[in-house]
């Protein structure tokens, strides 16, 4: 061998060593500081795991555990959907469990594979929100119209084509919202995500930061939700003047103490945090006595009694004023498509290779590669064939009903992926129930207006409530992953095709575990079922659905007022999206995100000192990343426990007559303030090198 060949070799094999550095050990110090801010002019983010090295990803370990992860938070989400009406967000919890297993099994390097697992396993909570919401609302109509019929494969399909949807239709998306709207968009779920999965390769103090602050939130929200030591709510109602607001002018004020609620508030930061609880206070503190003030003129003018007299403020906010969140929610989809018509142009243009040329022209770098559009198209088009067979199979219409359904499911899943994604991004939740709701009562008066109507047309109308509904809760929640895979360094392509699998094995799951949950407990009261589970949003739902389809109607009144406000708002320059579902989402749920928001506009202006702040602020982050993970994973926890007993109160301790009393309240109180005084505390340990 010449010496020039040796060189050669040599100079191949330096090459080889550059591209698979997975190989070589590496040290990562952290997610870079300008990961949660808009770049400076000329700036360039750089993710952890740098574009120009290849790093372990998609393996038989990253696939099992995520697959496995799925199927566990799959009926684990689905008793507590079904339940109590709330499905805990799989991806944090997952995340944690990656690291830890990833650490007992001693893979190196296995950041970009705790990334896939995270991905292919919080597929679990998207399919399940996106199938209780809507799919046991079959079994609710089927206890009046004996003519429903309803087995595991209209669940299973309507899962499984909706989270297909979902996927293909935010693929086009991803570069604008993870990479176009870089530091623009806060991301606090992806943000707590992507710390967790960071603790795990950085270890040390920051690992154990986590795993304390974990344990304390978790620990925390179990005490109220298992053992009842004190309130989960705090109410104006312990004082005698609340009572009085409550019971005379329908005013009332609540507040959440959730470890989980608070960290939110503060991942979102104070902005957000705002106008979400304004809006909320619109509902709550204007719009519900206001309602309750027309029934008492009424009856002054009419001669008669207030009809709203014997109601209470959650009952008036139910019945007339979140129709009216649902309207505002609606408009502020509506503007946001207007004024994404751009990238939705772009989108387009994309996928039918416009311009195709002058991108292949272009290297594209690993860490934003998607799988290729024409692909993308191609599964769309099956997608849609398999949901027009779908139709006329599982859900037996002609069809012209069929092609009049798909397409409503088309358009509506498309135009609202963006609103559900940038809601993600917003507050960390989808609004996805009112988006549906807003579905179901379009897609009612189409299929009505094609002679669709009874019990057929309710079936048919919550099939594609449920494909749209899972479409939107997975386009949401798919966002975080790829957000995630963009601060981290992973390929996204690799995201992108290993979801599918995800999205298979959960929509099985769930579709066993709804219909094993149907036969044990049911969703309507019989002698059978004397206590069934509750699905409370199903129960809206199905509520919705039957008037429309047996000629009555809903408030379009209401409605429209929402949309009116949510105009103004976007007119005053305020983001309609985020007042929208401050007005949708219950005011208990809210009112913490201030909390959160001005804890995180106080580290941030502590000091004069800008490190020390950044230092402050970064550490309040990690501890509500750990509050966040630690109330999700005792809520797996507890909702285990509840599963294998039966026994929704088989932890309660007792030690208060009234759970939701004064003294339940006051002790709920102390207990969040003390809660406040550890994050405070443990935030300003913080030093300038941290």
């Amino acid at each position: 061998m010449t010496i020039n060949n040796r060189f050669a070799l040599t100079d191949i094999f330096k090459k080889l060593q550059k591209s698979n550095s997975y190989m070589e050990e590496k040290k990562i110090t952290g997610i870079p500081e300008n990961a949660y801010r808009e770049l400076k002019e000329g700036e360039e983010y750089k993710p952890v795991m740098p574009a120009n090295s290849k790093f372990p990803e998609v393996n038989a370990w990253s696939i099992g555990m995520g697959l496995l992860m799925a199927v566990i938070f799959s009926a684990a989400a689905a008793y507590s959907g079904l339940k109590i009406g709330q499905v805990f967000e799989a991806a944090i919890p997952i995340s944690i469990i990656a690291v830890g297993a990833s650490a007992a099994a001693r893979k190196k390097n296995s950041l970009g594979q705790n990334v896939i697992i995270q991905s292919i396993g919080a597929s679990s909570g998207v399919i399940v929100a996106g199938a209780v919401f809507t799919i046991p609302g079959l079994y609710i109509l089927q206890a009046k119209y004996p003519e429903i019929e309803v087995d595991f494969w209209q669940i299973f399909f309507s899962s499984l084509l909706g989270g297909f949807l979902g996927i293909l239709f935010l693929i086009p998306f991803r570069k604008y919202f993870v990479k176009d709207m870089h530091g623009k968009l806060p991301f606090p779920e992806a943000t707590a995500t992507a710390e967790i999965l960071m603790t795990g390769e950085k270890g040390g103090s920051q690992a154990k930061l986590l795993i304390v602050s974990g344990l304390i939130g978790g620990l925390f929200d179990f005490c109220f939700s298992a053992f009842r030591l004190w309130s989960e709510e705090i109410s104006t109602r312990i004082v005698p003047i609340g009572e009085m607001l409550a019971d005379k002018v329908k005013m009332v004020l609540k507040f959440n103490v959730s470890a989980l609620i608070f960290s939110f508030g503060y991942l979102v930061g104070l902005r957000y945090a705002v106008i979400i609880t304004v809006g909320s206070l619109l509902s709550w503190l204007v719009l519900i006595p206001l309602v309750n003030e027309i029934g008492t003129l009424s009856a002054t003018l009419g001669g008669g009694i207030n009809p709203f007299a014997a109601m209470s403020p959650e009952e008036l906010f139910k019945l007339y004023v979140r129709p009216i969140g649902i309207g505002a929610i609606a408009m502020a989809g509506i503007i946001g498509i207007v004024k994404s018509s751009g990238v939705i142009g772009s989108a387009f243009k994309l996928a039918m290779g416009v311009g195709g040329k002058a991108q292949t022209e272009v290297k594209v770098e690993r860490t934003q590669k998607d799988l290729k559009m024409s692909f993308v198209m191609l599964l769309i088009f099956l997608t849609l064939v398999a949901v027009f067979i779908f139709l006329l199979i599982g859900v037996k219409i002609t069809m012209l009903q069929a092609v009049v359904a798909l397409v409503t499911i088309l358009i509506i899943s498309f135009l609202f992926t963006t609103v559900a994604a940038n809601a993600i991004a917003i507050v960390g939740s989808n609004p996805v129930s009112g988006m549906t709701l807003m579905t179901l009562i379009l897609s009612s008066v189409i299929l009505v207006s094609v002679g669709l109507k009874g019990w057929q047309g309710m079936v048919s109308a919550l099939i594609i409530g449920g494909i749209v509904c899972t479409a939107l809760s997975m386009a949401g929640g798919f966002i975080t992953d790829l957000k995630v895979g963009y601060w981290l360094g992973t390929t996204p392509a690799k995201q992108q095709t290993y979801k599918f699998l995800g999205t298979l094995v959960s929509a099985a799951t769930v579709g066993i575990v709804i219909f094993i949950l149907n036969q044990a407990y049911g969703f309507v009261q019989t002698p059978e079922h004397p206590q069934p589970m509750t699905a409370p949003q199903a129960n809206a739902m199905a509520a919705i659905i039957e008037p429309l389809m047996s000629g009555s109607g809903v408030s379009w009144v209401l409605l429209g007022i929402g949309a009116v406000i949510s105009i103004l708002m976007n007119w005053l320059n305020i983001s309609p999206l985020a007042f929208a579902l401050g007005m949708f989402i219950p005011l208990p749920l809210n009112t913490p995100l201030v909390v959160g928001g001005l804890l995180n506009h106080w580290f941030s202006k502590s000091t004069k000192n800008e490190k020390l702040n950044n230092a402050r602020l970064q550490r309040g982050i990690l501890i509500s990343s750990g509050f966040i993970a630690g109330a999700a994973l005792f809520g797996v926890l507890g909702a285990f426990i509840i599963f294998f007993t039966g026994d929704g109160e088989v932890m309660n301790l007792n030690v208060w007559k009234d759970p939701e009393g004064t003294g339940a309240q006051v002790a709920a109180l102390v207990a969040f303030v003390a809660l406040l005084g550890y994050f405070v505390w443990e935030s300003f340990r913080a030093k300038e090198e941290d």
